[in-house]
């Protein structure tokens, strides 16, 4: 089936829904998610966004943080463009019925928290389930709009461009190919514009913080269709998610160590004194390594966030949700230390755009974590990440509308449906278990906080392998989740491979032990990977 529109959505975060919202008011728009509408990475933020609300606080002062944060390699345009526009979409997320905390005695003035990176408190958030109340509101705005369409359990296989379908003329975006889960059918969308918000891949390695959808399948499907790719090497590692058999990838907020949390050793030794000046305060990359650190040198299985000597009440008050889910796990974290380890939690690269999120792929914008502004660069500075879907979100719209204002865009009926061949229901789905098991082992062994180019090339070795098996189980299947996904894991995971052996220095998220050092003379760019070439 064919469907048409002015507007395709892949993805319903903030960065997503911020974009339909405002494409809505030009025309309809239709937003594809591969579960439910509110299953998306921006739930599960904890933290807040990171913006400049008090007095004392200066836009100069944050750029400066994320700049420090980010090792240097940031974009500094970007990163002024991102800070200045938080305040006023703040306000919009208010006026859409997010409901932030503020001070008890003073009620209309927002309670703002510190977290690792930054020099003030900056950090607007809900409790500690900021991310929930942000996707409630935006989801219910956006669901009562009658110009918005949700397709839930429509899963994006793979772009539609006008080049890989041999048709002439100058390449262009005219939408994707979508599998509808319940259904098993491969539809065709087309539209005039396709915006890529489909989060992160932190399912790419073994331990994450990130939930199921996190398959990075943005990113994979641009590098199919020919967009660059850029700075997939720097992968973030939260460095406080609960150690615990029986939690999947439950994150203990940043805000913690913000609000005095310390890190500390089995032996009761605070360590991060031993690491930064900051301490605990310090930016994520070192507080991950020094945890890495000390986990492999003391033999340990994990370290320790202790928060038993706050003042009575504190805990329960700034972190009830965290508080309640250690409780379940028998963690009472107002008398004893957190269990905690390192895990996979955001990608600082992926797919290459401007400051309005246009890719070199005309009709194909991008926004939030799949994008790759300069925002970030070596390194994520907490609780940017729901500032920057709102911000780019609402950008890529301007663009947008002018794309579809200014041009006669023809949504092509000739576009052919997805081609089946000869393809079977999969009856050996443990070929698929078996692949995504050993991607994200090898990712975690080899590919992971510390690297050295043997582990590298040994990964690059397998992930070939493995990539040409999925390739033909791809072709061989017919489509499911599993596969679609399995392909985009493995795909991600060649990228950060690559990305990680081209950088030959060690500079924030990305530290190598056979180029420990940072090389600004040589390594002061980003790394770009393209199918068919890498630089």
């Amino acid at each position: 089936m064919k469907y048409t529109c002015e507007t395709l959505v892949i993805g319903s975060g903030i960065a997503g829904l911020t974009y339909a919202l405002r494409m809505a008011e030009h025309g309809p728009v239709a937003v594809v998610t591969k579960r439910e509408r509110s299953d998306t990475n921006t739930r599960w933020a904890q933290g807040g966004v990171a913006t400049v609300m008090d007095p004392d606080d200066t836009f100069d002062a944050h750029v400066e943080d994320t700049i420090v944060a980010g090792d240097g390699l940031n974009a500094r345009d970007i990163v002024r463009v991102c800070v200045e526009g938080g305040p006023e979409r703040l306000r919009e997320l208010i006026d859409r019925g997010v409901v932030f905390d503020t001070l008890e005695d003073d009620p209309d003035t927002l309670h703002l928290t510190r977290e690792g990176g930054h020099s003030a408190r900056r950090v607007v958030h809900a409790k500690d389930m900021t991310g929930a109340a942000i996707q409630a509101a935006l989801t219910d705005v956006a669901t009562a709009h009658d110009n918005i369409t949700f397709y839930e359990d429509h899963h994006a296989i793979d772009l539609i461009s006008k080049r890989r379908l041999g048709m002439p003329g100058d390449d262009r975006c005219l939408g994707a190919y979508v599998l509808d889960i319940n259904t098993g059918d491969v539809h065709t969308f087309l539209a005039k514009v396709v915006m890529l918000a489909t989060g992160g891949a932190g399912k790419v390695y073994r331990y994450s913080s990130n939930p199921d959808v996190a398959t990075g399948d943005g990113i994979a499907m641009a590098w199919r269709v020919g967009v660059p790719i850029a700075n997939m090497e720097f992968y973030q590692f939260h460095p406080t998610c609960l150690y615990h058999p029986k939690a999947k990838n439950f994150l203990v907020t940043e805000a913690c160590r913000g609000e005095g949390g310390i890190l500390r050793r089995k032996d009761g030794h605070a360590f991060m004194a031993d690491y930064h000046e900051l301490r605990d305060l310090a930016p994520r990359d070192i507080v991950a390594r020094a945890i890495d650190s000390e986990m492999k040198r003391t033999g340990d299985w994990c370290m320790y966030l202790d928060m038993s000597h706050l003042p009575d009440g504190k805990v329960e008050h700034h972190f009830p949700g965290v508080h309640k889910k250690l409780m379940e796990f028998g963690i009472d974290m107002r008398t004893e230390p957190i269990p905690i380890v390192p895990a996979a939690h955001y990608c600082c690269g992926g797919v290459q755009c401007d400051a309005w999120g246009q890719t070199a792929l005309p009709g194909l914008l991008v926004a939030g974590e799949t994008s790759h502004t300069g925002l970030h660069g070596a390194n994520r500075l907490a609780s940017n990440s729901l500032l920057e879907g709102m911000v780019f979100g609402h950008r890529a719209a301007d663009v947008s509308a002018a794309i579809q204002a200014s041009a006669v865009i023809k949504l092509d009926p000739e576009v052919p449906d997805w081609q089946t061949g000869g393809a079977s229901d999969p009856d050996e789905r443990v070929l698929i278990a078996h692949a995504w098991d050993e991607i994200r082992r090898l990712m975690w062994n080899y590919v992971g906080i510390v690297r050295s180019n043997r582990r590298l090339l040994r990964a690059r070795n397998r992930i070939k392998v493995l990539n040409q098996e999925i390739k033909d189980d791809y072709w061989d299947f017919t489509m499911t989740r599993d596969l679609i996904e399995l392909r985009n894991i493995a795909q991600v995971a060649e990228l950060i491979i690559e990305s990680a052996l081209i950088r030959k220095e060690s500079r924030g998220l990305h530290f190598t032990l056979d180029y420990p050092d940072r090389d600004d003379a040589q390594w002061m760019r980003d790394t770009i990977v393209q199918r068919g070439r890498r630089r």
